[in-house]
């Protein structure tokens, strides 16, 4: 009986999506974390009677057929890239992207990789760094002395340093967009990496044209609504128990024609 196999597939399908669901709720507190969709699609179909043959020798065509369908397959996991909201920290060194694209991070082993996430700190020798030290692009070291660290829109760092009145200017942050954010592969640690999928990078400064603008002292929030994650889950929920009772219908039918013979 095929009702078994189809009624599988879509139980996976569902705890799938289960999965999705329940990582963007866990990430409801994550700095600029992307909720998740999964998406799926259909099985091919086995035809029983095909539409559109003849059904005559005198040519009368079949207006429907006998398609039946096996079932259910995840096709991708989609993230949804819409910015989240703002919220003040007071935190000098708390950067937010408004509109498009990516602080570049650079490894240790010299790769670059991107984020949105602007919750950065000072290192032992005064270098903007992420929460796990790594070195946010293009690698800009505050002085010694600094009493005020001030980023405009545009990501200049300005260093108000003691014994001076005019601020100094350490340079600017670099950012980077991509055609498909979505292509982007995720490392964790609200880091993402370049994929022939997301298209190359395009690099240039904050405020050109394509690029957002930085909000000093401001954090981007997760844009996962929890309304609408538990709405979902629910009905995850309900689609997975449904399965389930296809798979329960079909081993009682199958239990009856065994026991007629």
């Amino acid at each position: 009986m095929r009702v078994l196999s189809i009624a599988s597939t879509g139980m996976m399908a569902q705890q799938m999506n289960v999965e999705v669901i329940s990582n963007n709720i866990a990430n409801i507190n994550t700095t600029a974390f992307k909720r998740s969709r999964a998406e799926f699609q259909d099985l091919m179909y086995q035809a029983e009677r095909r539409q559109g043959s003849q059904s005559t020798d005198s040519g009368t065509i079949v207006p429907t057929g006998v398609e039946v369908g096996l079932g259910v397959r995840p096709t991708s996991v989609n993230r949804i890239n819409t910015t989240g909201n703002l919220t003040s920290t007071g935190n000098e060194l708390d950067l937010a992207i408004e509109g498009r694209g990516y602080f570049n991070v650079t490894q240790p082993g010299g790769e670059t990789v991107y984020t949105r996430a602007g919750s950065f700190k000072l290192s032992p020798e005064g270098t903007i760094v992420t929460a796990d030290g790594f070195t946010v692009a293009p690698g800009i070291t505050v002085p010694q002395g600094t009493r005020e660290v001030v980023i405009n829109r545009s990501g200049e760092v300005l260093a108000y340093v003691d014994g001076k009145t005019q601020p100094v200017n350490q340079g600017q942050l670099a950012m980077t967009v991509f055609v498909n954010d979505s292509g982007l592969e995720a490392l964790g640690d609200n880091l993402f990496r370049a994929t022939p999928a997301s298209g190359e990078p395009q690099e240039g400064l904050a405020g050109q044209a394509g690029f957002g603008t930085i909000r000093q002292k401001y954090l981007e929030s997760s844009n996962v609504n929890v309304v609408q994650e538990i709405t979902e889950l629910i009905s995850a929920q309900r689609a997975y128990e449904m399965n389930a009772k296809v798979i329960e219908a079909g081993d009682q039918m199958a239990s009856t024609m065994t026991n007629m013979r």
